[in-house]
């Protein structure tokens, strides 16, 4: 999408995560905004978006070598978050390991020196884990298979992971922006301002993405209790975590979308089809379009005449009721002021027949 695009184009990603698309758009010489609700997110997407020098790259891998060195001394009191049931996602040994490494590192280095090697230790923290990411969703390991490595392993990975990183690094000819906004406004995004939005918005499929960040939050600092990560959740997009999951249950909505009445027939059938917890599904689904028609119509704001966007969204199925996604996105992105929007198959997601994932493009009038 971004190959058809001529350089220097101003690119929007109103779902950037850690800012993947921002990267990308900036490896090609665009400019490119990179917006998400997520403090680590955002703090992140800075990191691995920004230019660094050989003077810096020289100071993180002399910096990983100390902090490995007094991590490895057994003198360094070990810092450990409050992420609830902690020793199932690592062995005491590791945790040890890691609580010595990050205390280091806060202790001894200063950004951006420490942002490199806080990612660096957030690879290592995730890759001795016993957490298993080969499906949909996250699940840990049995018993039997969870790794028990002691401090060498540890510090071993962590000075892998920052020379990997030192040798990733390299100057970018664009040029990313990070903002830290809610997608339903994009405050701080001028008018007419972007010739390009190229997106993966949450899907409504009630999986929770701060579920997954939790263990990178808690370590980094981003998180010290459970309740901040649901309030978090709540704010997003389709998030279901914690009290969101409660507070989805009460929601009401204000004012109609502009969808027909296939949408309310829908949010009817979910309802009889999920016996117990129909109604808080069909209200999850009601509130992810509500949201997701508060985003299109400040998308249109922000995007230029003649501008393009693409929303790459997957459809969803609630016991055997099948939400029609890509659908409702092009006729929200039509009730908003595009033109032309169209629906384009990308791939089959799993192996559920009825699951795919599609390209929602449109074109917002040179003219209006």
């Amino acid at each position: 999408m971004l190959a058809q695009e001529d350089t220097n184009a101003r690119v929007l990603d109103p779902f950037g995560g850690s800012a993947t698309t921002g990267l990308l758009a900036a490896e090609r010489g665009h400019r490119a905004t990179s917006v998400d609700l997520n403090p680590f997110l955002c703090w992140f997407a800075g990191v691995k978006t920004a230019n660094y020098t050989e003077s810096i790259l020289d100071k993180v891998r002399d910096m990983a070598g100390i902090c490995t060195q007094v991590a490895d001394s057994g003198d360094q009191e070990p810092w450990l978050p409050s992420l609830f049931n902690i020793k199932r996602w690592w062995s005491p040994a590791t945790l040890d390991a890691l609580g010595a490494l990050r205390a280091a590192i806060f202790q001894l280095a200063v950004p951006p020196v420490r942002d490199l090697l806080l990612v660096s230790f957030a690879r290592t923290m995730i890759g001795m884990s016993n957490a298993a990411f080969n499906h949909q969703s996250m699940s840990f390991r049995r018993a039997r298979e969870q790794w028990n490595r002691g401090r060498g392993g540890v510090l071993d990975r962590f000075q892998q992971e920052a020379d990997s990183l030192i040798a990733a690094a390299r100057p970018l000819p664009g040029a990313v922006r990070v903002l830290e906004c809610d997608g339903r406004e994009l405050l701080g995004l001028e008018d007419n301002s972007h010739d390009v939005l190229c997106t993966s918005p949450p899907y409504a499929n009630r999986m929770s993405y701060i579920r997954e960040l939790r263990p990178y939050m808690y370590w980094l600092g981003f998180l010290a209790e459970a309740r901040e990560a649901g309030e978090l959740d709540w704010r997003a997009i389709g998030g279901t975590w914690g009290i969101a999951t409660s507070r989805v249950g009460a929601w009401e909505p204000e004012g109609q979308i502009p969808l027909d009445g296939r949408f309310t027939d829908t949010l009817a059938q979910i309802i009889v089809a999920n016996e117990r917890s129909g109604e808080l599904l069909s209200r999850y689904v009601a509130k992810y379009f509500h949201d997701i028609w508060a985003h299109v119509r400040a998308s249109f704001r922000v995007m230029r005449h003649g501008g393009r966007v693409t929303y790459v969204v997957g459809n969803s199925t609630f016991r055997g009721v099948h939400v029609p996604t890509h659908d409702w996105y092009a006729r929200l992105l039509t009730e908003a002021g595009f033109e032309g929007a169209s629906v384009t198959v990308l791939r089959k997601r799993n192996s559920n027949k009825a699951l795919y994932e599609y390209a929602v493009t449109a074109i917002k009038p040179k003219h209006r």
